[in-house]
């Protein structure tokens, strides 16, 4: 398969999956996001492949959510919102091996959702975190919000969404948001240590053990689906639609005017 928007390798059991949009600060547009589910498929359901790293190309971002350039009330491909992601969500917990994030730069908005999906999660000290959506007229309302709230606490994932503040490595590993964080010159050797120490288990254990911590959230899936269809809803507002033209021009957006 030939993939455009993301590299794709397998190698000593590993699948290393990148997004390769780095003048786009790895932003995803929908080729983006069905290149990842058909390589996420592929080393998901792979008997020779053990673990999976999820990164991105570039010292900048790991992701920072939804590419604003091709959202003009709807995203440029299919999906509820023109964009297949809740089909990448359920990929990312429904493969059987576990994924983990390489985060080395700004892990934002729908970035940050791929982060909380993925069962782990390794940064530099260089990464950032944070939310976006309610600055441009956006939200994830489902894994973003009612998972996000599941893994690191109601009151600070309604801080991440109503302030989008950006948090540091540190402050993220502080709140549960990844498992490690190192020097970012030692970032890749961390991940090749892990994913050495996953290869020496069983691989049946592992994807018993995803499915059952998966069980326990499986409901905000549906939450998810349903929010989805709102949010379509939401991106034909001319709210919505001030926050991606003000994005675009480069200036704050002004929400409160009578539209």
């Amino acid at each position: 398969m030939t993939y455009l928007d993301i590299t794709f390798e397998k190698r000593d059991g590993v699948a290393r999956i990148y997004i390769n949009r780095p003048d786009k600060m790895n932003a995803f547009r929908n080729q983006t996001i069905t290149d990842l589910i058909n390589a996420l498929n592929d080393a998901g359901w792979d008997n020779e492949i053990g673990v999976i790293v999820l990164g991105a190309h570039g010292d900048r971002a790991f992701c920072v959510g939804g590419d604003q350039s091709a959202h003009d009330g709807f995203y440029d491909g299919k999906g509820t919102i023109g964009l297949p992601i809740e089909e990448l969500h359920t990929v990312l917990r429904d493969i059987p091996k576990p994924v983990i994030a390489r985060v080395q730069g700004y892990s934002i908005g729908g970035g940050n959702v791929l982060v909380t999906l993925c069962d782990l999660a390794i940064a530099s000290d260089k990464a950032k975190f944070g939310q976006a959506g309610p600055k441009v007229g956006s939200v994830d309302p489902g894994w973003g919000t009612a998972y996000l709230a599941h893994a690191i606490g109601e009151k600070k994932a309604r801080e991440i969404w109503y302030l989008c503040r950006q948090y540091s490595a540190e402050q993220a590993l502080e709140m549960g948001l990844c498992n490690a964080v190192v020097p970012h010159e030692k970032l890749d050797e961390e991940i090749d240590q892990w994913c050495k120490e996953i290869l020496q288990k069983s691989p049946t254990a592992i994807a018993i053990a995803k499915s059952s911590f998966n069980a326990a959230t499986e409901n905000i899936r549906g939450v998810g689906n349903l929010g989805m269809q709102a949010l379509a809803l939401f991106y034909q507002s001319a709210e919505s639609k001030e926050g991606v033209n003000a994005f675009n021009e480069k200036r704050k957006p002004n929400f409160r005017q009578k539209f």
